[in-house]
């Protein structure tokens, strides 16, 4: 157990998506501060850079969230971006937070760390049973690589750092950019303006024959709060849902929640990526009691009405 009132915490991208929410979740346990170091002071791709964040705030722990991401295009366009940028962040504050003597180090990592065909549901002792789908392999062995780090440093210095690997997440303040975003926010935006100008149809890339789960990022931040206090364990935990939906289905469903009749067209020359992705979330329920709460239907309803007042705001 971490006792994390009183104690200083550093969340890297802690403005994200997805730490904002953790920032906001930490924050009844009474941390004595939590830290959002911004790219513009410390640039966390450079070792003195994560040296002096780790000289001005002397951290008790440490969740690193940040990260350099995007969709399937993103990925295609940016493989060797997405590999440094992702190992060399993760490689440097691990090595430096041995240094500093941190309490505990939470390494988040990424589900595109498993092999292309993982059998489903994905166990975590399958991590190693193959070579990841190579559209986004890149950056999933980047951040499998945090993993090696944490179990080696664990072995050899003591080192109290965790691994956790969720899953596609989605909510509210989501990336939204058709360039570089995921299939839920795409689809969503997709769906909004082809009503806003009046399209009879929408455009989705690849068969839709591919499956996907999908953890609402208020869960996904409650499985990282509970894992940093109560997990210590060396092996790496998922983080999901535990339900599959294939890509048909949740453009339907997102359809049905924007109230949208229009046809749906496949684009079946552009990739489906990762055929099949479904965790297996027994040893997060078993080692920290964590199951996630916030339905497909639901997470999906609150995206959009946050994307759609977002909108609003950002034209008036």
């Amino acid at each position: 157990m971490t006792e994390l009132q009183e104690k200083t915490i550093v969340v890297t991208g802690g403005a994200g998506f997805l730490g904002r929410e953790v920032c906001r979740q930490l924050e009844p346990f009474g941390p004595r501060a939590i830290i959002v170091p911004r790219s513009s002071s410390y640039d966390l791709r450079n070792k003195d850079a994560i040296e002096q964040l780790l000289t001005d705030s002397r951290p008790d722990v440490i969740l690193h969230l940040a990260a350099v991401v995007g969709g399937i295009e993103a990925n295609r366009l940016n493989p060797g971006k997405f590999f440094y940028e992702n190992a060399i962040m993760g490689i440097e504050l691990i090595e430096q937070a041995r240094q500093f003597g941190i309490e505990k180090f939470v390494a988040v990592g990424s589900i595109c760390a498993y092999p292309k065909y993982t059998p489903v549901p994905f166990r975590e002792e399958d991590l190693w049973n193959g070579y990841p789908e190579e559209t986004n392999a890149p950056y999933g062995l980047a951040k499998k690589m945090l993993l090696v780090q944490s179990q080696a440093y664990r072995q050899q210095y003591g080192m109290n750092a965790i691994t956790l690997f969720p899953v596609n997440l989605y909510g509210p303040y989501d990336n939204f950019d058709l360039q570089s975003s995921h299939v839920i926010p795409a689809l969503i935006r997709k769906v909004c303006e082809a009503m806003e100008s009046g399209k009879k149809c929408i455009e989705v890339w690849g068969t839709g024959s591919a499956s996907r789960e999908f953890l609402y990022v208020a869960d996904a931040a409650e499985g990282i709060v509970r894992a940093t206090e109560q997990y210590d364990g060396p092996e790496p935990v998922n983080l999901g849902s535990g339900n599959e939906v294939s890509i048909r289905d949740l453009a339907d469903l997102i359809c049905d929640v924007c109230g949208f009749e229009g046809e749906i067209r496949w684009d079946v020359k552009k990739p489906d990526g990762q055929p099949r992705r479904c965790l297996d979330t027994t040893r997060a329920r078993e080692e920290f009691g964590f199951d996630s709460s916030t339905s497909l239907r639901e997470g999906l309803l609150q995206t959009v009405q946050w994307y759609q007042k977002n909108r609003v705001r950002k034209a008036a």
